[in-house]
């Protein structure tokens, strides 16, 4: 049974039995396909919503036996684009599944995340689009429980903001300066860290961790698509899943200057979510690769 499927309204499905009932009706009353053909079989991809862009994924081959189900996972599509940054992909050790992994200087770690359009990626790799093409990534989250946390006051001044945007943009160039093998870059990014866990030193004995960190986003777990974060809440709405009738929240955080789209059943969540706080939780990072530019 997929842990995840209670971040997007199943959290009372306990039984095998269930899920085996669940799948039966994606494969049955699939809301879109996908498919892929290579040599005598075709890969294909089932999806059905059960609320607002979020569902489950049916993902199996069809020969001339019928059809054989390799895997399914929920899913959460998000509203716009995350990253432009390039974007390696491989195929995972479990049937024809993929992972992506992307470096963006805003997060200063490599990003893995689990790939939601397989099906699309195989159709772009036989067309052999791939090559030379940018192609941009939406992320998404599937929490598996988080809590709420109040902003950190700031003195909201063009002058402060302005400042804050082009710190951001800096550190972004010297990243990526320093991943080319730029001395000056690597030794600029050592002082400023030195510098950043001096200050943070200091400050903790009398303030909050959370007080004086804004925004992170880190590795989690023993496996290496799920992080721990902490992100704004620039967008909340809360809706119901149509056959459990299980009410999931859905964000849309800022992190690290870096935009994306989350969603927790409202079961595992503590606090209450509004604009302008704060969501702390674990995610599986999930991502799509956008292909129509």
């Amino acid at each position: 049974m997929h842990s995840y499927l209670r971040a997007i309204g199943f959290a009372n499905i306990t039984k095998e039995s269930e899920v085996e009932k669940l799948l039966e009706d994606v494969y049955k009353k699939f809301d879109h396909r996908e498919a892929v053909r290579e040599d005598d079989t075709a890969f294909i991809e089932m999806e059905k919503e059960f609320a607002p862009d979020m569902g489950i994924k049916l993902c199996g081959d069809v020969d001339g036996d019928g059809f054989h189900r390799q895997y399914y996972f929920p899913y959460y599509k998000g509203r716009s684009v995350t990253t432009s940054e390039e974007v390696s992909v491989e195929r995972r050790v479990n049937g024809d599944s993929f992972a992506g992994i992307c470096d963006d200087g805003r997060v200063g770690v490599s990003l893995i995340f689990y790939l939601q359009n397989a099906a699309r990626y195989r159709q772009e790799q036989i067309l052999n689009q791939l090559k030379g093409i940018p192609v941009t990534t939406t992320f998404t989250g599937l929490s598996s429980g988080g809590k709420i946390l109040f902003p950190v006051a700031k003195k909201a001044s063009a002058e402060n903001m302005d400042f804050e945007k082009k710190s951001v943009a800096h550190r972004s160039q010297l990243m990526s300066a320093a991943k080319n093998g730029d001395p000056d870059a690597i030794e600029s990014l050592t002082i400023e860290d030195m510098d950043l866990y001096s200050m943070v030193s200091r400050r903790v004995y009398k303030e909050d961790v959370f007080s004086i960190v804004d925004t992170f986003f880190m590795p989690y777990g023993m496996e290496c698509d799920q992080y721990q974060i902490l992100g704004n809440i620039e967008y909340c709405q809360k809706v119901q899943n149509t056959v459990t009738d299980e009410y999931v929240y859905q964000m849309t955080l800022e992190c690290n200057d870096m935009y994306f789209d989350i969603c927790v059943n409202a079961k595992d969540l503590l606090g209450v979510p509004e604009i302008g706080r704060r969501f702390k939780g674990n995610i599986w990072l999930q991502g799509q690769l956008n292909f129509d530019l």
